[in-house]
């Protein structure tokens, strides 16, 4: 078996670990086995919250449509139910950004939805 020197390789990967960690502080963007323990835990937290940001859009979506249905004397909860029953089908990324964005036609999607439960 051949010998293999690694030398190249090696500086091109912790010369990419070291760029990846600029502006961590202290020796975490110098040394290069604090930088890779950095990493590991900004990757790692990275990934936790990709799938924690899902979370926290749709709770301010749905406080955002829970506020705006209050305005027109409902609940969340009423306000969702009459939309279902009266097969309006959007989601709350589209009703939080029409409650926010355009009060009048959320008010028209009350109504409806204030019909179709009374119905």
């Amino acid at each position: 078996m051949s010998r293999v020197k690694r030398s190249v390789t090696s500086r091109k990967k912790r010369r990419a670990t070291l760029q990846r960690t600029k502006g961590y502080r202290g020796q975490a963007h110098s040394s290069y086995k604090r930088a890779k323990e950095a990493l590991l835990k900004a990757d790692s937290y990275a990934y936790r919250d990709r799938r924690n940001r899902k979370r926290d859009f749709r709770r301010l979506w749905i406080v955002r449509i829970g506020a705006a249905a209050r305005q027109e004397g409902m609940s969340y909860s009423q306000f969702m139910h009459g939309l279902r029953e009266a097969g309006i089908e959007l989601d709350r990324k589209v009703l939080a950004d029409i409650a926010v964005r355009d009060p009048q036609t959320f008010r028209r999607f009350a109504e409806r939805a204030r019909e179709a439960v009374a119905a």
